[in-house]
């Protein structure tokens, strides 16, 4: 994981950018990042009986309070904890959150009629307004908390997945990987981040390690397609021809446009070299020309391709609608 991490002095073009890396889930401290207008330590700290009024009711005054009453002994607690810190960190401001142990506060957690944990209240202008017992997912939390302050912005893992995109699709290699590298040391299983930093690795050329990226990405979200995208890209990437493999081919199937062989090397060796548009032409028309060739080849060769292009991909879809028309026509 260090080495992957560590990304961005193997990737061309520069460095991480300054001033952009997301507050961590957990708590604040007192030098804790900025979030909106406002610091983490000043959205996420610790109560007691001692700073309820101060940190609860009055505090609830200005924005809504929402209250974790958990200990350390309590597992579901530890699920929760850090979602209901990541939700409140993605309102920037709209919402607080203070965690209190029951452990340690028995006479409060008995005036707010604890029973088990983790318990959550919720209070707005100095009342309790909604709550919830035991731990929920995170889908779940960003809902509980919108109902008390409306629709949530992106969370700050979401913004740095965006700017390294933005980043890669500038060709600032360097940048996009510290900030791809910057969600994963966050959350080590954040897909979105984990094929956006495969797919810096593989365009700067380090196939090796794109594949060790892939291979932490958790197993039920390896059908994700932005991590098929780059497991086809890595496919592709592998079959690349020596230089002048792809004019030997072309030469071959001008003199003879039946050589399925030779029109399908040929594909293979465009898509390879970036030249994909050919390369689904060449696909398409073998198909046409026979299309049960070589146990489907072609086909499974076009849809590898369709992967590496990525759903969206203009060219992509229109290859899909020339694929469907010729087989179900």
């Amino acid at each position: 994981m260090a080495d992957l991490l560590n990304l961005s002095s193997r990737a061309p073009q520069g460095g991480a950018s300054s001033g952009t890396s997301a507050a961590a889930p957990g708590k604040g401290s007192a030098t804790g990042p900025t979030v909106g207008h406002a610091q983490a330590s000043d959205l996420i700290k610790d109560g007691n009986e001692a700073t309820f009024v101060e940190d609860v009711i009055k505090a609830s005054q200005q924005v809504p309070v929402i209250i974790d009453l958990w200990a350390p002994w309590c597992g579901p607690c530890k699920t929760l904890g850090p979602i209901l810190e990541k939700t409140v960190l993605a309102a920037k401001g709209a919402v607080k959150l203070v965690k209190i142990n029951v452990d340690e506060n028995p006479r409060l957690s008995a005036q707010l009629r604890v029973q088990s944990i983790p318990a959550v209240y919720a209070f707005s202008k100095g009342q309790p307004v909604d709550g919830f017992i035991g731990a929920l997912s995170e889908s779940q939390v960003r809902t509980f908390v919108q109902g008390l302050i409306g629709e949530l912005g992106p969370a700050a893992t979401d913004e740095l997945i965006a700017e390294a995109q933005a980043a890669r699709a500038e060709g600032d290699l360097g940048t996009a990987a510290a900030l791809f590298a910057e969600v994963v040391k966050q959350e080590p299983s954040n897909v979105a981040a984990l094929a956006g930093l495969a797919q810096v690795y593989l365009d700067s050329g380090d196939i090796a390690h794109a594949e060790q990226t892939l291979e932490l990405v958790p197993p039920d979200k390896a059908g994700d397609g932005a991590v098929r995208a780059v497991q086809a890209a890595i496919t592709l990437r592998g079959q690349a021809k020596p230089a002048g493999e792809t004019a030997k081919l072309e030469q071959k199937l001008a003199t003879d446009p039946n050589d399925h062989q030779a029109r399908y090397d040929l594909a293979v060796a465009l898509a390879a070299a970036d030249r994909k548009a050919e390369a689904i032409d060449h696909l398409l028309d073998l198909i046409k020309r026979n299309r049960t060739w070589n146990e489907d080849a072609a086909r499974k060769q076009l849809l590898t391709l369709f992967d590496a292009l990525g759903f969206k991909d203009e060219l992509a879809q229109s290859g899909r609608r020339r694929l469907s028309a010729l087989l179900f026509t």
